[in-house]
């Protein structure tokens, strides 16, 4: 699936961990294709949202290893970066939708947490390389694997 083709539609897309990770640990495999999903977002074209969940996945290595500057770009990527929405979850509802996500889909908790932050924050889409999220019908599926440039 072409990447410009699949964005037409999307103002709004959540970010998982996975493009994260590729795109700031510059994953030889998956680097142009996550570099192109992050300069869309640079340049306005989309609106990335991103979750604790997310932070929190991200840092775990860098954390382990004591890699201060990759934790610190790990937040400027995933919480202070232009067109990028940091979408706390601070409400019983975002709670509440992820154990209905969870029990529909059974998903695990933390993917359960990532989708009702994605349809709370009204994203069209979510970009991720975790086919397990192609079980949902409620947003566009966008995996790394399945985009080409």
């Amino acid at each position: 699936m072409n990447i410009e083709e699949s964005i037409q539609n999307i103002t709004h897309l959540f970010i998982d961990t996975a493009p994260v990770i590729y795109y700031v640990e510059q994953n030889s495999k998956y680097l142009e294709t996550a570099r192109a999903v992050f300069n869309y977002i640079g340049e306005g074209i989309l609106i990335a949202v991103t979750s604790p969940i997310t932070l929190s996945e991200c840092l775990v290595r860098p954390y382990s290893l004591g890699k201060t500057q990759l934790q610190q770009y790990f937040i400027d990527v995933i919480v202070d970066a232009n067109n990028t929405i940091f979408v706390p979850i601070d409400n019983q509802n975002i709670a509440l939708e992820a154990a209905k996500i969870r029990a529909k889909c059974n998903l695990q908790l933390p993917d359960a947490f990532q989708i009702a932050v994605a349809l709370a924050a009204e994203c069209e889409a979510l970009s991720t390389n975790d086919a397990v999220f192609k079980r949902l019908t409620e947003l566009t599926i966008l995996l790394l694997d399945e985009l080409e440039i």
